[in-house]
């Protein structure tokens, strides 16, 4: 039986990378070798690096200030390295507190300096998006994070930052929809385990003139300059995951960004509507404009039938559905390779468990 996987992450990847990749492994295009064994400074490599961070440049029409990097330890070894390369000794960066990632990330940026969290959702449970803040004109950088795959909630506005650098968590929805204005950030990072790749590498996009400026002696493994001088090829990088990333960018830029967006707000729609009018399951954020398009947080009014609703989808082939080990009830991750069909199996499901069960 074919599964359909709304796992949050390692996730779903286009079924062509998926088959690009398995043959690569075998036999990188019809060299002999495994694209696992060959060097990371020879001639493959180099022309898969510079594909991928090229795909980047090309897919968000970044302007000459911006450098384009693959790096490891995914989202959360950027937690200490953004205030590290970007909050001067003396200075403060301004956070907001929209879940767990933002949480880490507030808690590493501390160890640097002065963190101003001008809002936070934590007394709801996250379960909003707070939009009640005043941003500082001083503040070196502004953090935000732009989608939240445990709480299931989604910045949909950029918020107005003036002359303040948005620094930005995109991990789990960049290259979902065309970014806007994309001068208004300093920095986009993202790891690479939901829309962009499969897990070990971490993308990141920064604004070049905003480094160099803390006053502070970075070892070189953690300075963003060292890295952008070696082109990514510091130290070795995650050749396979690099790989991955750029053969999902060509499926993104062949695909486009407006197929991309429609067949994503479908998705959403599709499982929220069901949700919003299925008497045994309902949708956990009441907002409509903070719901996430990427990730759907739901539960069941009977807490007795969630582990029989688990394994009446695993019995028909939907796998993934459960939710985050710290909230509980379930999850459906619709990232950009999840077809439509998928969701709307999914709620055919919820129909027939509710028949049975409701």
């Amino acid at each position: 039986m074919e599964k359909i996987n709304f796992t949050a992450g390692p996730s779903i990847l286009p079924k062509e990378v998926f088959a690009e990749m398995a043959q690569g492994v075998i036999d990188y295009n019809g060299s002999g070798l495994s694209l696992l064994e060959v060097s990371h400074r020879g001639p493959a490599f180099t022309a898969i690096i510079q594909e991928a961070i090229q795909l980047v440049k090309d897919l968000l029409k970044l302007p000459s200030q911006y450098e384009v990097l693959y790096m490891m330890g995914g989202a959360s070894t950027q937690f200490p390295l953004i205030p590290y390369n970007l909050l001067p000794i003396d200075g403060v960066a301004g956070y907001v507190d929209t879940g767990t990632w933002s949480t880490k990330a507030i808690k590493a940026a501390k160890v640097f300096g002065d963190v101003d969290v001008c809002a936070s959702s934590e007394d709801d449970q996250f379960k909003f998006i707070p939009k009640d803040f005043k941003v500082d004109p001083e503040w070196a950088y502004f953090h935000l994070t732009s989608n939240n795959t445990i709480a299931g909630t989604q910045l949909h506005q950029v918020p107005d930052s003036g002359d303040v650098p948005i620094v930005i968590d995109m991990s789990s929805d960049i290259f979902s929809k065309k970014i806007e204005n994309i001068e208004q950030y300093g920095m986009i990072y993202a790891s690479a385990q939901k829309n962009l790749g499969p897990s070990g590498a971490t993308l990141v996009i920064i604004d070049k003139n905003l480094l160099g400026k803390t006053n502070r002696n970075i070892p070189e493994i953690f300075d963003y300059q060292k890295h952008i001088a070696k082109d990514s090829v510091l130290n070795t990088p995650a050749v396979f995951a690099i790989w991955g990333c750029m053969l999902t960018l060509r499926w993104i830029k062949k695909t486009g960004f407006k197929k991309i967006e429609k067949d994503n707000l479908k998705k959403a729609e599709l499982l929220y509507a069901e949700l919003d009018n299925n008497p045994l399951f309902f949708p956990r954020i009441k907002a409509v404009e903070d719901r996430s398009i990427m990730n759907v947080t739901f539960d069941i009014k009977r807490n007795e039938l969630e582990k029989t609703f688990m394994v009446f989808c695993e019995n028909h082939g939907v796998v993934g559905i459960k939710g985050h080990r710290s909230v509980g009830g379930f999850r459906a991750s619709l990232y950009n390779a999840m077809p439509v069909e998928g969701v709307e199996k999914l709620v055919k499901l919820l129909q027939d468990f509710t028949w049975r069960f409701g």
